[in-house]
């Protein structure tokens, strides 16, 4: 078991795309209260984070969501505001670190918890935030410089509605510090 799903995270950080979310849905150009009540109407048309991260090509993530079972946690009712690695981000890791947190459904769970807070956290609402609170107990710090950056992740595409929270793009992996 431990030998497919590394396969199937080893396959899919070969997989490199220039474009992540090819999927229809739109991103908030940056997260106006206009925007966010034309989000709001878009909610029922989208899928869940979990499914809509799976229609937009995020085969890494959704490959260590299955591995930890956190797919009902993220279809669920929410809302939650996912910072979300490109499969490029999970390729940046060491093929250890993958096959480590593989092994280790716990820590696995900590690592993508990490990349997950409770409640929407649009564009605009950064631009008043040092850290945001995640899942896993942990916080991230939140940095506007040259545009935003989560920890030293930087954000490549911002508010993308999901049924059941918000998505932000984000171009490498986070750690916990607990990990």
């Amino acid at each position: 078991m431990k030998t497919s799903k590394t396969m199937i995270l080893t396959t899919s950080t070969l997989a490199l795309s220039a474009l992540i979310i090819a999927s229809p849905v739109q991103a908030g150009s940056c997260g106006s209260h206009a925007a966010k009540a034309s989000h709001a109407a878009v909610n029922e048309e989208v899928p869940a984070i979990y499914d809509l991260a799976g229609e937009a090509g995020f085969t890494t993530l959704t490959a260590a969501i299955d591995a930890a079972g956190l797919q009902e946690t993220l279809n669920g009712e929410g809302p939650y505001t996912v910072f979300a690695p490109t499969d490029a981000a999970f390729a940046k890791l060491p093929a250890e670190t993958l096959e480590s947190l593989l092994a280790d459904k716990e820590a696995l769970t900590r690592v993508l918890l990490y990349h997950v807070a409770s409640g929407e956290v649009y564009a605009e609402d950064v631009m008043n935030m040092r850290t945001a609170k995640t899942l896993n107990g942990e916080k991230v710090k939140v940095e506007i410089e040259d545009g935003v950056t989560i920890n030293d992740a930087k954000v490549v595409q911002a508010d993308v509605k999901a049924q059941n929270g918000v998505i932000h793009v984000i171009d490498t992996v986070l750690i916990p510090s607990n990990i």
